[in-house]
């Protein structure tokens, strides 16, 4: 008897796989889902995508909240701050879920290949961009900055997803000047947030296939671990490259996506 039901389990080994991929990338820099989503979109091909959705969030979760932990007790972020921008976060991405089946996602990619493009070449051309923390605007200004964004990018996340980690990273570094690594933590409890909201919507709604997310989870946990170590020993600067390295990823794959639903 195949322990996964109806899914074989070279699938789920291969979806395994993608979600440890998945959980290392998402640990240093954001961007995940860049692997996960389509790989699960792969591997359940019968799945209404509605459903591939909800899996992928439940099965980010572990991965991203093992992270957020490992971050906490080594880089150690403003946590009042974080708060401010993970709690608008949660309930804009259950705004999100709760409209993932109604709006078509191929209308959201040629915005967000635009943002994209234009996040990757301001990186670029902006060598210390994140590598020395110089916070910018009064407390009550970053909190505002820090509410707007939260629930903007969580409504995104919510809704879509891809490329989540890195608006999240472009608004903590670019906007508000923190190094790459302390944005990096603060994003990862943002990006909790952001799951969990989805995953009660979703969960509501009765389309996560449960037992497949949390094995999908296992796997996750495990590339989360290791890529936060990864990006704790290689500081601000390692993060950059990386997050410049998924970003150009981003902007490939929803380029090709957006071209191939022109």
């Amino acid at each position: 008897m195949n322990f996964f039901g109806d899914i074989p389990t070279f699938t789920m080994a291969f979806m395994g796989l993608a979600a440890l991929s998945a959980g290392f990338i998402d640990a240093i820099a954001g961007g995940g889902g860049l692997i996960q989503l389509p790989a699960l979109l792969i591997g359940l091909p019968q799945s209404p995508t509605v459903q591939v959705l909800g899996t992928n969030k439940l099965s980010s979760i572990f991965g991203t909240t093992a992270a957020a932990i490992l971050y906490r007790r080594r880089v150690k972020p403003d946590f009042i701050f974080t708060l401010f921008m993970a709690l608008p976060a949660l309930i804009g991405s259950m705004c999100g879920a709760l409209l993932a089946s109604y709006i078509p996602t191929h209308a959201l990619r040629p915005i967000v290949f635009v943002l994209l493009l234009g996040i990757g070449i301001y990186t670029w051309i902006h060598p210390t961009l994140g590598h020395i923390e110089e916070l910018r605007h009064t407390h009550k200004r970053r909190r505002w900055i820090a509410i707007v964004a939260g629930v903007g990018i969580g409504f995104y996340d919510g809704i879509f997803g891809p490329g989540t980690g890195t608006f999240l990273m472009l608004v903590l570094v670019a906007s508000l000047g923190f190094a790459f690594l302390s944005a990096s933590s603060i994003a990862k409890v943002v990006n909790v947030s952001t799951n969990c909201g989805a995953i009660i919507i979703f969960g509501v709604h009765g389309v996560i296939l449960w037992k497949v997310g949390l094995i999908l989870g296992m796997a996750n946990i495990a590339g989360g671990l290791l890529g936060a170590r990864m990006a704790i020993r290689g500081g601000s600067a390692f993060v950059r490259k990386i997050f410049l390295f998924v970003t150009a990823l981003l902007i490939f794959k929803v380029g090709v996506d957006t071209l191939t639903h022109w």
